[in-house]
């Protein structure tokens, strides 16, 4: 979502849920944001940085982002665990310019290995594009991909059912990105309510989940043949974001409502111990 397109000429392959569950593990809070502030506050900068930018990310995205209340705060909502949330939020202005946000833990936290998730609730409409993903800590020293990403989440408005899951890596990156996706039971929309999105990472090895069902598996054998796996190369910092048309979304059209927002009720971290 990112550093370079991803388009639909990606690897897909559709995947009802399993009926298999997580594996049993004992999870082992390491690092959270609850996003219990103050009604109208920004999020913890503590926790988060903004990354600020118009330049279309490498995917011809419309938005610039920013730092204004506008775009990102705490907003009260009854169906979170303690009744607020963060909103990133999408806006058009009169001049027919759109604004949004892209929070990151770059500097402030990373994490290798664990469980990372999030209870998030998408926009719903033509040209938007929320992300929750991880990124390679050590971009400012190899770049991207070879720094490495793994894509949580991501949704577009042409398969509103639908959430894509997501590798990237020197050797399958962008267009090649090993991805999965999975349609939610009885094509209900994922702007409808919230789920919990999930990987589980351990060495050698990642697993996608939605609502604790698992979809997607990647491990260090099965890459393509000639590239090497870079997670277990270095810790990887968190980001939300939500653009604005692009490359693999479209732009929006006359039938996009603005504003709108990607609703996150908490991020969570855990150590996986068997």
């Amino acid at each position: 979502m990112k550093i370079t397109s991803l388009s639909l000429g990606l690897i897909t392959a559709l995947v009802i849920f399993l009926p298999k569950e997580m594996p049993a593990t004992t999870l082992s809070p390491v690092w959270s944001d609850e996003f219990n502030q103050p009604v109208g506050a920004a999020p913890d900068d503590t926790k988060w940085a903004y990354a600020l930018s118009g330049d279309g990310w490498g995917n011809h995205e419309l938005e610039t982002y920013t730092n204004s209340r506008a775009n990102s705060s705490i907003v009260s909502d009854p169906d979170t665990t303690d009744g607020k949330a963060l909103a990133i939020t999408a806006v058009k202005d009169a001049q027919g310019h759109y604004s949004s946000a892209r929070l990151e833990t770059q500097g402030k936290f990373s994490t290798a290995y664990g469980r990372i998730e999030a209870r998030l609730k998408t926009p719903n409409g033509k040209g938007f594009w929320p992300a929750f993903w991880l990124l390679g800590a050590k971009i400012s020293k190899v770049g991207w991909p070879a720094c490495g990403e793994i894509d949580i989440l991501e949704s577009v408005d042409a398969n509103p059912t639908v959430v894509y899951g997501t590798l990237h890596g020197p050797g399958y990156s962008g267009n090649h990105g090993l991805q999965r996706k999975l349609t939610l039971p009885g094509g209900a929309l994922l702007s409808a309510g919230y789920h919990l999105y999930a990987v589980d990472w351990s060495p050698g090895r990642i697993a996608w989940s939605v609502d604790g069902k698992t979809y997607h598996v990647e491990t260090a054998s099965s890459l393509p043949a000639g590239t090497h796996w870079v997670f277990d190369d270095s810790p990887f910092f968190i980001v939300l974001n939500l653009a604005i048309g692009g490359d693999w979304p479209g732009n929006p059209d006359g039938t996009t409502t603005f504003p709108q927002s990607l609703m996150i009720d908490y991020v969570r971290v855990y150590r996986l111990t068997p």
